[in-house]
């Protein structure tokens, strides 16, 4: 397996995962059973996020990149979670109407997970278990990860990878291109 990694940001590419990441089953913020499968053919970039952290700003720059290259095929999911100095604590309503209100954000944020730990979701087990695309646990709030249009994941980001650097944009554009 090939893997890069950049310091002070990690970059880590994937290139030999054979896990299926397209149907594991995660819910919308309105309770919904969704998967990957259902943004077929996008970019995705996931991000866990939290209201309360230092990297709260990025909405601002998540946004930017949604608005700047949804109508190419990217799709950036939103995935709260309380794992990281309790930054998330509010319920998925408070979270949504602050996204909203805050950062304007109309990129997808779904249900509340954990993204580490015991009850780790199923979704990042797969891209950050032993076995994953990324192993290793997700650092803190506002991790990236870059998914393909065929579903494969292409790269991860921690989270000082700022939503408009280069490297991040770079990535984005190249599998848009795909």
């Amino acid at each position: 397996m090939l893997h890069r990694i950049l310091i002070p940001t990690i970059l880590l590419t994937a290139s030999a995962f054979a896990t299926d990441i397209s149907n594991i089953p995660f819910k919308t913020a309105e309770g919904k059973e969704t998967r990957l499968s259902a943004y077929s053919g996008k970019v995705i970039l996931l991000v866990n996020v939290a209201s309360k952290c230092g990297f709260t700003k990025q909405y601002t720059g998540l946004q930017k990149l949604y608005e700047d290259h949804r109508e190419k095929g990217l799709v950036i999911i939103g995935f709260p979670c309380n794992n990281f100095g309790g930054q998330e604590p509010g319920t998925i309503a408070e979270i949504q109407d602050f996204c909203s209100t805050k950062f304007n954000v109309t990129f997808p944020i779904m249900d509340k997970i954990d993204v580490k730990g015991e009850n780790q979701h199923p979704l990042y087990t797969a891209l950050t278990g032993k076995d994953g695309a990324f192993p290793g646990d997700i650092k803190w709030n506002f991790g990236k990860i870059l998914i393909g249009k065929d579903g494969k994941p292409l790269a991860r980001f921690d989270s000082s990878t700022k939503p408009e650097s280069k490297e991040l944009a770079d990535a984005i554009i190249a599998a848009l291109g795909r």
